[in-house]
């Protein structure tokens, strides 16, 4: 931390009123570096760790920017002067929610585009006239190609983790949305590493622009303290988790899986431990809702996959699980620095089972983190530690009943490309009519001919799987291919 105030960086009154009013007095290291370049309009490459307050660096610029000189006059549909490209949903909207109040001291308008949601209300948004917009590259570029934006007027450009967009393949669709840009604007990149094609970005659309590092590429933070927890057995490691997710305090438990991170919030849930699960699967208002319920307190268990290694910015994480250890280093930092943010403390836990402990052990070292395994069990000293005080148990809710598949669910769509999603996800292929089309779902007489002719050749199963423990899972031919998971 350091003991700047922003007042003393040049930033203008009415923003560092706002400022303290949402109790931010003090700037951090990568905020007192870029500052004086970003708001005098310079182009700015700004490389600073998870959690080091890389958002509010380049919020303040944009804001102050468009709230004097560049106040661009008179709205106009679809034109908006500043943009900020981030790479996941979460974090535009949680970028959004740093930009909003400063935008409203200026009177300036924002708007978030992503999508996994309708377009209506960002159509609605552009055609009403904004001044920034926070958008994923994929629904931005859709919206342009049909007209409902126009970023001829943009008079800065935000690129937020420019390495994850490129890990996610995002880099050709940025550079067709830069492009468009006014190449006299200003461009601010802002990213935790700086690899894997970013530096084509910053040779082809920043001008003279100013470095500021304030952290190795593989740095992280020194308030974090790492643990790595082995044991023996599946068993013993379920044993373990629900003992890790039993304290007071919030936590975030990763998988690799869609679907086991959802599984794992299930019986946490019904273990009595209230959790909510976040991934690719669940639809934008699901995520929405339930990273909500974890920024509120609600619950304080949260289960997710990689999609939120950079998107979650919730305040006081304690403790950061990986159930899964990751598959590469960097998936390793940014999971961790979902806790220790804003220089604050925290703690983070890696499971190892004997066959991950050369796989983990590699990693690490590539993560540039030095500690010693530990063999545990749910009751070692050590893990109680850890989680401190434990909470009282909460009754979990009644779960409406599942209907089986090919009955009718409300408000599910009926529609050719739901089928075909759901036909994919499922592993089956999707049913058709006699003319080709997608059949209708429900019962008739071909789903009850499908039972009888299972019933008939041995496969109908009256017990279905049987799962033991909070991550067991079926290691049948089926099953492995429905746990193709992913984000």
């Amino acid at each position: 931390m350091t003991d700047i105030s922003f007042g003393a960086l040049g930033v203008p009154a009415p923003l560092v009123a706002k400022l303290t009013e949402l109790g931010k007095t003090e700037a951090f290291p990568i905020q007192v570096d870029t500052l004086a370049d970003t708001m005098s309009g310079r182009d700015v490459l700004g490389r600073g760790k998870t959690g080091s307050g890389k958002t509010l660096a380049f919020s303040i610029p944009l804001v102050t920017r468009l709230g004097g000189k560049l106040a661009g006059g008179n709205r106009r549909p679809g034109r908006p002067l500043a943009l900020v490209l981030a790479p996941t949903r979460e974090l535009a909207t949680q970028i959004s929610a740093v930009i909003e109040p400063l935008a409203e001291v200026y009177g300036l308008k924002s708007t978030t585009i992503f999508g996994g949601v309708s377009q209506q209300r960002q159509v609605a948004a552009l055609k009403a006239g904004v001044d920034i917009v926070v958008a994923c590259p994929g629904r931005l570029e859709d919206l342009m190609k049909q007209g409902f934006v126009s970023l001829d007027a943009v008079e800065i450009t935000v690129l937020d983790e420019a390495d994850h967009m490129a890990d996610l393949g995002f880099l050709p669709v940025v550079t067709k949305i830069m492009d468009k840009t006014p190449q006299s604007g200003q461009r601010l990149l802002f990213s935790a590493t700086l690899d894997n094609g970013v530096d084509k970005l910053v040779k082809r659309f920043l001008h003279n622009e100013v470095l500021h590092s304030v952290d190795e590429a593989t740095s992280h933070v020194s308030a974090m303290t790492h643990h790595v927890f082995e044991v023996p057995s599946v068993n013993e490691k379920n044993e373990l988790i629900r003992k890790l997710a039993s304290g007071t305090g919030r936590r975030i438990l990763f998988m690799r899986t869609k679907h086991h991170a959802k599984k794992l919030a299930r019986q946490l849930t019904d273990a009595g431990i209230p959790s909510v699960d976040l991934h690719g699967n669940l639809s934008q208002p699901a995520r929405d809702r339930n990273l909500a319920a974890f920024a509120s307190g609600e619950v304080r268990v949260l289960v997710a996959t990689d999609v939120a290694a950079r998107g979650v910015h919730v305040d006081d994480i304690e403790l950061v699980i990986h159930v899964d250890p990751p598959m590469e280093h960097k998936a390793y930092l940014h999971r961790s620095g979902r806790t220790a943010r804003a220089g604050k403390e925290g703690e983070v836990v890696t499971l190892v089972l004997p066959e991950q402990r050369r796989d983990t052990a590699a990693l690490l070292r590539k993560a540039a983190i030095t500690v010693t395994p530990q063999q545990v069990t749910a009751s070692s000293p050590a893990v109680d530690k850890l989680v401190g005080d434990v909470a009282a148990y909460v009754t979990p809710a009644p779960r409406a009943a599942e209907q089986p598949r090919g009955q009718s669910q409300g408000g599910r769509s009926q529609g050719a490309n739901a089928q075909r999603k759901r036909a994919n996800r499922d592993g089956q292929p999707a049913r058709t009519d006699r003319s080709g089309r997608p059949a209708a779902e429900g019962g008739g007489r071909q789903q009850r001919s499908s039972q009888q002719r299972a019933a008939g050749s041995g496969q109908a199963s009256s017990g279905g799987l049987k799962v033991g423990g909070l991550v067991g899972m079926s290691q049948g031919g089926g099953a492995g291919r429905r746990r193709s998971g992913g984000r």
